[in-house]
């Protein structure tokens, strides 16, 4: 029997087999038992801290502080997502904290300082963030320097170009209503329920375009009935947590209403479609798995990896960029320490944590997400129970040496089965 090997993440499945739930159960097994076990251990961990932290202190399932969850995790979440496309290349971007918050200052001068519409300043953000990339990727793939040596030189001159960009350590305060809402502010809760049917109807459609496109090609698709249980759970999911964010949050709602979903949750889920698109439809996509795999590999194959490489670190510093814009939202300001401390070491423990590896070859953005709810819900859940940082940073660190050593762990049994 011939075997057919989806993109990372999909099943491995036999063109005998028949579509059905069993046969697509057994294939997961299987790739599991062959050291592929994609987001589980992060689906895993997720479900373990949050039991645990829901025993422990009641409130960390109330309305408030679940909305919070998102807000706090979000700048996170985003540069994980770019750091993601480096790190399927087996590179490293130690810089990408402090390049969010360069990027964060160069958007509260242009805003604030010159007086510049709050359009003109993302765009000066985002674009500051693109020079950077491309100043990086162009020092590893043109000029051979390691990205741990380029980019290690990069987190330090960033922190003293930042001082530069506030004055030597002036808080520059950020008041534009518009910047201020992408974290602050939440959808009318009608429009969050209308959010979250597109996004059910679209889950749905693409996994039937998708299954269909794969039976008129002569491959196996997945049955119905599994693209409905999908479908069904996401539903679920999703419209549980529309539910829970649409609550009423305020302590005095007679003063101020808080409801709805944040405003911040359809930015990171559209970057998520956005990304997700890239890596798994795209010839981009597929050219950063193969150099990821195999650079010499891909090179004899006609690929740019040169180009590749450069692309990845621009992607990831514009990730970075939106990620700085985020935090200053947050904190309605930007000061020195903007995508300081330890932004960058979350950032890379939530994509690798979400199960992408350090190794290169394998990530998806929404290893990103799933890893930055990991990081959130233990930076929340130890402040709950009044833990210090002391606490925060062992846990943190001792679940990252985990996703780790199963990311190692499941290599060598990847290689044991003949998988890579």
């Amino acid at each position: 029997m011939s075997k057919v090997k989806e993109l990372p993440g999909e099943a491995l499945v036999t063109a005998a087999s028949s579509p059905s739930i069993a046969n697509s159960s057994r294939a997961y097994v299987e790739r599991i038992r062959g050291g592929d076990m994609g987001a589980l251990p992060a689906v895993f961990g997720l479900v373990v801290l949050c039991t645990a932290f829901a025993l422990a202190r009641p409130s960390f399932l109330t309305a408030i502080n679940f909305a919070n969850l998102f807000t706090q995790g979000a700048a996170i979440t985003v540069i994980a997502m770019g750091l993601v496309f480096v790190l399927l290349l087996g590179e490293i971007d130690l810089s990408a904290g402090f390049t969010s918050g360069v990027c964060a200052a160069v958007l509260a001068v242009t805003l604030t300082d010159m007086g510049m519409p709050w359009y003109v300043a993302v765009l000066a953000a985002i674009v500051s963030g693109v020079v950077i990339g491309t100043m990086l990727g162009t020092l590893v793939a043109k000029v051979g320097i390691p990205s741990f040596v380029v980019t290690l030189a990069a987190f330090l001159a960033f922190q003293g170009l930042a001082l530069v960009l506030v004055n030597e350590g002036t808080n520059i305060s950020i008041n534009d209503p518009v910047i201020k809402a992408i974290a602050q502010r939440n959808l009318p809760p009608a429009l969050g329920w209308a959010l979250y049917a597109a996004c059910v109807a679209a889950y749905a459609l693409v996994q039937i375009v998708r299954s269909r496109k794969r039976a008129r090609r002569g491959l196996v698709s997945e049955p119905i009935s599994l693209i409905a249980a999908r479908v069904g759970a996401l539903a679920v999911i999703g419209g549980a947590a529309v539910y829970v964010l649409n609550l009423e949050r305020s302590f005095n709602p007679e003063f101020a209403s808080l409801t709805g979903v944040p405003i911040v949750v359809p930015v990171i889920l559209t970057l998520l479609v956005v990304w997700t698109f890239v890596l798994r439809r795209t010839a981009f996509g597929r050219h950063l798995y193969a150099v990821g795999g195999n650079a010499e590999a891909a090179r004899r194959a006609g690929i740019a990896v040169d180009r590749i490489r450069i692309s990845a670190f621009v992607i990831c510093s514009s990730m970075a960029a939106v990620g700085g814009i985020i935090a200053a939202s947050r904190a309605s300001s930007v000061d020195p320490n903007t995508g300081g401390s330890s932004v960058l070491l979350y950032a890379v423990g939530a994509a690798v944590i979400g199960g992408t590896s350090l190794f290169g070859g394998k990530g998806r953005a929404l290893d990103a997400i799933l890893g930055g709810a990991v990081i959130a819900v233990i930076e929340n859940g130890m402040g709950l129970m009044q833990y210090g940082a002391s606490v925060k940073y062992l846990v943190t660190g001792f679940v990252l040496l985990l996703a780790a050593g199963v990311d190692a762990l499941a290599r060598k049994r990847a290689a044991a089965a003949g998988l890579r």
